[in-house]
């Protein structure tokens, strides 16, 4: 499939993170237009500036509604042609701890509310495509790292079901599937654990140039390296040799992951506290 990219106009979340900006770069270097979205004026300033082109940027927190309308009036100025639902975040530790709904609501909420939104413009180009960024952790559910798995194995069910629904259109959905990837949204616990694991960790650019290849071959799933599509494979199969494999390592994956978080909780536990007695005298 040929690709004009220089006739693309790309909406970007999450364009400020690691991932984010070496798609914007990628994306730069071919000539497509580029509507950078991110929570921090000053982060997509400096990204703007380390682009050779001029894009458009927009500063919105996609996860609330006021948010998400100032993306899409950005979008119905410019024809828009490709959506990239990259905006994602992370919690490893203890499934107690977890912020649940700040997870919920930025991987998998806002790409399902902004798409929707966004199909009557793509809907006007002769063709466009929607790419979901996912994670190896949407086909493995991986202790430490339980909601994170939930909103990627969603977020996965339902590109597939949008590739399906759309199938005879000309909207495209796609599904990128990073594995472990070196970017500020892993903290030193997660680095730590992986090393511990013995995982494989990409450059962010490596996942870049994977979503270029994909989308210039139209390819519907991409998945990066080769164990973590092996173990997923196995894992959907039969998911008893995984649950056994991972549970010898469940050791490893408490000493790293879930002791600083409960020293976390515990911090977070005693500024609460202090907080609300001084808020009383």
């Amino acid at each position: 499939m040929n690709i004009e990219w220089r006739n693309q106009v790309v909406l970007l979340t999450g364009a400020t993170g690691g991932i984010g900006k070496a798609i914007a770069k990628a994306l730069d270097e071919k000539g497509a237009h580029i509507i950078l979205t991110g929570r921090s004026k000053a982060k997509l300033e400096q990204l703007q500036q380390n682009l050779t082109l001029h894009h458009t940027a927009v500063m919105a927190d996609i996860t609330s509604d006021e948010g998400r309308d100032r993306v899409v009036s950005a979008c119905q100025r410019l024809p828009l042609s490709i959506l990239v639902n990259n905006a994602g975040i992370t919690y490893v530790g203890e499934f107690v701890g977890t912020p649940i709904e700040s997870i919920v609501s930025t991987n998998m909420l806002a790409p399902m509310l902004l798409t929707q939104r966004l199909l009557p413009l793509l809907e006007r180009r002769p063709s466009a495509h929607i790419v979901n960024v996912g994670s190896a952790f949407g086909g493995i559910g991986f202790a430490a790292h339980g909601t994170y798995c939930a909103t990627k194995f969603a977020l996965k069910g339902w590109t597939e079901a949008m590739h399906r629904e759309f199938s005879d259109s000309k909207i495209k959905f796609h599904y990128l599937a990073p594995r472990a990837t070196r970017t500020d949204i892993n903290d030193q616990r997660a680095i730590a654990l992986n090393d511990a694991l013995g995982n494989q960790t990409d450059e962010p650019d490596a996942v870049a140039q994977a979503f270029i290849k994909q989308l210039e071959n139209n390819l519907a799933r991409v998945a990066l390296g080769r164990a973590e599509r092996f173990f997923a494979k196995l894992n959907a199969l039969v998911p008893s040799v995984v649950d056994n494999a991972l549970a010898k390592k469940l050791p490893i994956i408490k000493r790293y992951a879930f002791q600083k978080s409960r020293s976390q909780d515990k911090q977070t536990s005693a500024q609460n506290d202090t907080r609300l007695g001084n808020k009383l005298i």
